[in-house]
């Protein structure tokens, strides 16, 4: 027998210090990656505040690990996920990594095989840590209590489903360094003082403090964001579960606030729907100026600048975009983007003139999130759509059209009041009440996100539709009455 088979015919019992100890499991898994000693030969044990834990392995105390006798290869997809799977519960964590590992060595591909039992196995653990690891930042609540010295502390209880305690602390660290505070759990207590992160034992949960007077503010904030419109309770129970409830101030209200949803939905619904209360505008000015100070939405107390139509007066075509984008925005003008080149592109193609045309857009501000110095563009929502379509009826009251090309979904339901289907609805004439008709088609930001072939047929189909609408204008003269001045 070699060196390395009798390595691998010993077993070792190895030792971590404590349930979440990664980086001292790392380095003895290392250590018995490069010996030679495969996983059935290997118990591990977990010390806690001095005591041995052992997972199927007797009392013994742990051996002095093997020499090393080859290189040890882990990827960082392998650590990523080692490093959630040790905060499991699960007691045969340690093993299962390490079996992982051991595998890894002869499978340089194991960790891109997603279907295999190990790599599945682990990969929902490690999902449940961070799961759990998500609850405790969003369900944790503080309270006030009082040290020795009487300063100020914020204490708080929690129950983790996994040893994710420690990993969690530069969170709360992070977001409360000029605090005092502690978290209390069954295992595992931390303390923060100002300067220093400490630990103790694991606590009871009377020794919690009741409710303090921040109690009310928790509940006052939660009823003022809770959105019935928005209500789904299955999913919510999913995403808040029950048993985090007892440690939420705010957590006592949501039996009301559900009976109550339909409710308050239905006032909602009414108050939206309900005309607004002032004088529609006299001229297209004054939907620019209107817009300008309109603030009926989010989107029009985000700051941006608002962009009005443009085009002749008594344009027999109207073209509704989305909104404006990052580039409309800057200049204060519709459609002179990317999108905006690709609509002016086809519409020569189909010969029709864009000068003759009105061009709008069915909100009327940049809806976006901001990412670094980026500003990503984000689809307006239906109750914002419906908040602007006000301004949108008022441009078609005063230009009064022959026909409305509306680009996209969006466009779509500000001129309907409903969501169409482009799918099933694009390329072909409705007639709507006020005798104008609607041709509906994609809008133009959506051939720049294809790639390919795909994006040369939505660029034949999308020709083909402003080609027909085009012969439509051209079959049919105008009948309608002069625009409003």
């Amino acid at each position: 027998m070699n060196a390395a088979m009798a390595s691998s015919a010993e077993r070792h019992v190895v030792g971590v210090d404590g349930a979440d100890d990664f980086e001292g499991w790392r380095a003895k898994a290392r250590s018995l990656a490069a010996g030679g000693v495969a996983p059935d030969r290997v118990h591990w044990s977990c010390s806690a505040q001095g005591a041995f834990d052992l997972f199927g392995a007797g009392t013994t105390a742990p051996d002095p690990l093997p020499p090393a006798m080859r290189p040890v290869r882990a990827n960082k997809a392998f650590l990523d996920l080692a490093q959630s799977v040790i905060l499991h519960r699960d007691p045969a964590r340690f093993a299962l990594a390490y079996q992982l590992l051991w595998r890894l060595q002869a499978e340089g591909s194991l960790m891109e095989r997603a279907a295999d039992p190990l790599v599945h196995r682990l990969t929902l653990m490690a999902q449940q840590v961070r799961r759990d690891i998500h609850k405790m930042r969003a369900f944790l609540r503080f309270r006030l209590a009082h040290d020795g010295d009487g300063g100020d502390r914020f204490v708080a209880w929690f129950e983790p489903d996994h040893h994710i305690l420690r990993a969690n602390a530069r969170f709360f660290l992070d977001r409360f360094a000029s605090q005092r505070w502690s978290i209390l759990t069954p295992a595992l207590c931390i303390h923060w003082d100002g300067e220093t992160l400490t630990e103790s034992p694991g606590a009871d949960r009377d020794e919690a403090p009741p409710e303090d007077g921040m109690e009310a503010l928790w509940q006052r904030y939660y009823a003022s964001i809770f959105n019935p419109a928005r209500l789904k309770v299955a999913t919510m129970v999913k995403e808040m579960p029950r048993r985090y409830w007892k440690n939420m101030p705010e957590a006592r209200l949501i039996p009301g606030l559900i009976a109550g949803a339909q409710k308050r939905e239905a006032a909602m619904v009414a108050l939206g729907s309900a005309p607004p209360l002032r004088a529609p505008p006299a001229s297209l000015k004054d939907i620019a100026d209107g817009v300008a100070l309109c603030r009926a939405c989010p989107i029009g107390c985000n700051g941006t600048r608002p962009v009005a139509g443009e085009g002749p007066a008594g344009a027999r075509l109207l073209i509704v975009g989305e909104q404006p984008g990052d580039c409309e925005e800057r200049e204060g003008r519709a459609f002179i983007g990317p999108a905006g080149q690709v609509l002016d592109q086809h519409l020569a193609a189909a010969g029709l003139d864009r000068s003759r045309a009105w061009v709008t857009n069915a909100v009327k501000h940049f809806k976006f999130e901001q990412r670094g110095k980026r500003r990503i563009h984000q689809g307006p929502t239906a109750g914002e759509i419906d908040h602007c379509r006000w301004w949108l009826d008022a441009e078609r009251r005063l230009i009064r059209p022959d026909v409305i090309l509306a680009l996209g979904a969006s466009a779509g339901r500000a001129v309907l009041g409903r969501t169409p289907s482009i799918a099933s609805e694009r390329g072909r004439m409705t007639h709507l009440p006020d005798g104008s008709r609607l041709w509906l088609t994609v809008h133009p930001s959506f051939l720049l996100r294809l790639q390919g072939p795909a994006r040369e047929a939505e660029q034949q189909k999308f020709g083909k539709d402003l080609a027909a609408l085009a012969a439509q204008l051209q079959a049919r003269p105008t009948t309608r009455r002069p625009p409003l001045t």
